[in-house]
Parts: C-alpha cells; structure tokens; sequence
C-alpha cells in the first residue's frame, strides 16, 4: 500500500509546428494559419481546473511545455498559461519550468521575454549541427541558425539548457556525430540529449525509408560520442541523457522514477497516483487540437486503472533506463507492491547477468545496458 504521493510534474502540449519532420511520431499538426492562443490558453484553463481534485494540495516540482513547437507561441501566452497554473496549484519554491524551442522559431527578444514570463530552463532542438543532415531531417533551421539561438540563450540569462541531437542519421559517418557533438559542447550546455534516430510507424521515413548507418556504425558513434561527452564533464544519467553535476532534467527524471504527472492540451497523457487506494490511473486527451478547442469533443480517453502486471512492467520500462539504477525501495514506494513479487525476475536478470548482483539496489549491468529491450521484456505481463 502506498503511504507518500510520489512527486507530481505538469505536462502542457502545444500540438502545432511550422512543419511536421520526416522521422517524428509525436501529437504535432502543422500551423497553416495563425495560432488560437487565446483559444487554446482557455481551454488548458479549463482542463486543469477539472483535473483539480486530483491534485489538491500537492506541489508541482516541475513544468515542461513540450510539442510541437511551444516556442510558436509568444511569451506573452506562455506567462498567461503559467499565471493560470499559479492561481490554481501549489507550485514548489525549487520549480524547474522547461520550454521546448525550435532554433527556426525564435530571436533575442523572444528569449529574453520567456525567461521574464518565469521559464527557467531550455531545451533547444538543433539535432544537427551540418546543413546536410538537417535537411535530411526536414528541419527548418540551418546550422547557423542554430548556433545562433544558443549564444542568444545564453546572453538572455538561460544558466540551464539542454541541447537535443541525434546519432545514426542518413549517411552520417562517425566523423560526421563526432563533429555535432564537439561543436556543440563548446557552447557549454548543462545537459546534453544525444539520442539515436529511430523509424517510428505512422512518419514518412517509415514510408519512405531513408539508408541509415549499420548496427556496427551505431554501436563505435555511441563509443565515441560518450567518451566525448565525458571529456566534457557531463555524466550520463539515463539511456540518453547527459549532465552536469545537478543539472538532471528534473521533469524527466520524474517519469523515469515513475513518479507522477498532470497531463493538459491536445493529446496528453497523465498518470496520478491516488495513495488511499493504492491505484496508480492513466488517462490522455484528445488529440486534435480541433477537438481539443471544440468543448463538445474535449474529453478525457482511455482512462484506466492500471492493474499490477501492467504496473510492474511500466515501472521497470522507466527506471531501467537509469545509469545509476533505482533502490529497490523505490519500487514498493511507487507500486505499493512488495519487493518479493518481482525477486524471482530480478533473479532471472541477474543469473543473465543483465542485472547487477545487489540486494538492495535495481541496476542494468553493462551488458544490461547495452541489451536493455531484453532485459526490459523479462518483466512483461505474462500472457494467459
């Protein structure tokens, strides 16, 4: 039975982008007029106050408003919408307040501006730092542009910024991943997300597959680009992120340690844990941002309880991903399950040497690491 709430974010969805990307599977839809602020604001409004019983009396640790493009919308509507969750939660005195940018979508005066409507943290999307390769991506920056952007974060005040780039893209040498990061991280970002590309269903490189370098290629950019960062001084935290010393995307880690998170706009999801209960619930919004602003269509789908098979596996989904691990308390903390149902699993992890060999503590091996999908299905709901 759970005792504690575990610590609760706010998620906020901004669902348009001047252009959808090739490789990208998120809730975006592209921009074709001028954006409903006004419209949307009322809407994440009205949405948050129905969700207010759920979360009374709880501390917001962190905000992240991701897309989509948030940094389409002028700071203006972005004070408004924090002005709106201000008036209705408690925010905590240490908030890490995250906004998701688009090098193509913003100036100075745009950076200044977020971080005067109470955005503390960055997160810019330049993926790629060689033109060719951001033209593969179907991005609308340049690499100028990019560097651009985060030397006009830096002169607004932004202290704490993530940059997000990606490996094993269209023709991309080792040479090529190596040259993106180094640049990079001469602008001295606090976090750095270096993820893989993959091909997702329902995006046109799923349709229209692009020649990506081979499994052997992926396996020396990975080598190589991790001893780079570290040369840098930013420890890597989880399967794709990297930081400085306190400087942990706290939003993030709150998924990954399966805590809790209040979901608003178009298409998001949430999952609130009721402590008398012990019950851990899901549930999402609509996904169009047409039926998200019509009232007669804005309606919470597929809300649900999540039953115990299903609470162990998405447990361990999220906190595998952590280089450190988890102690095993956390589990039992988070699940309101004993440790003893999973030991025979933890067990089998270990004898497959996928896990370490700790009493006390929930870790993935290196080889764990590196196979991390084989050691995550060991957990799966077994099938009747």
């Amino acid at each position: 039975m759970l005792t504690l709430y575990p610590p609760l974010g706010l998620y906020i969805h901004i669902p348009w982008c001047k252009q959808k990307c090739p490789y990208c599977d998120f809730n975006s839809h592209e921009a074709k007029d001028n954006l409903p602020e006004t419209l949307y604001i009322k809407s994440l409004s009205h949405e948050l106050e129905s969700h207010l019983e759920l979360v009374r009396n709880r501390p917001i640790v962190s905000i992240f408003f991701g897309g989509g493009t948030p940094s389409l919308f002028s700071a203006h509507a972005i004070a408004q919408i924090l002005d709106n969750i201000q008036q209705q939660l408690t925010l905590s005195s240490s908030i890490e307040i995250t906004l998701e940018a688009n090098p193509g979508t913003i100036d100075q005066v745009h950076f200044h501006n977020y971080r005067h409507a109470g955005i503390n943290r960055l997160s810019l999307g330049i993926q790629s730092l060689q033109d060719e390769k951001l033209q593969a991506l179907g991005r609308i920056h340049n690499s100028k542009q990019a560097m651009q952007a985060i030397a006009i974060a830096k002169t607004a005040g932004f202290d704490n910024f993530n940059l997000d780039l990606m490996y094993g893209l269209p023709q991309q040498s080792v040479e090529d991943a190596l040259h993106d990061l180094n640049t990079a991280l001469t602008f001295q970002p606090t976090h750095l997300s270096w993820y893989q590309l993959t091909i997702e269903p329902n995006t046109l490189f799923y349709h229209q597959r692009p020649t990506l370098p081979s499994d052997d290629l992926l396996w020396e950019m990975q080598l190589a680009g991790q001893a780079v960062i570290e040369q840098h001084g930013l420890q890597q935290y989880e399967v794709s992120a990297y930081a400085l010393p306190k400087k942990q995307c706290m939003h993030n880690l709150n998924y990954w340690e399966f805590g809790d998170y209040l979901g608003i706009g178009a298409g998001a999801h949430s999952k609130i844990t009721d402590s008398k209960t012990g019950t851990v619930m899901r549930f999402s919004q609509v996904k169009h941002p047409r039926d998200y602003l019509d009232a007669r269509k804005h309606s919470l789908q597929n809300k649900k309880m999540i039953e115990k098979d299903d609470l162990i596996f998405e447990f361990m989904l999220n906190a595998l991903r952590l280089s450190n691990g988890i102690p095993l308390t956390l589990f039992t903390a988070r699940t309101g399950i004993a440790n003893q149902e999973i030991q025979p699993l933890l067990n089998q992890a270990k004898q497959r040497g996928l896990l370490l060999d700790t009493p006390s503590h929930i870790c993935p091996t290196i080889l764990g690491k590196r196979f991390l999908n084989d050691l995550i299905e060991l957990f799966l709901p077994k099938k009747p």
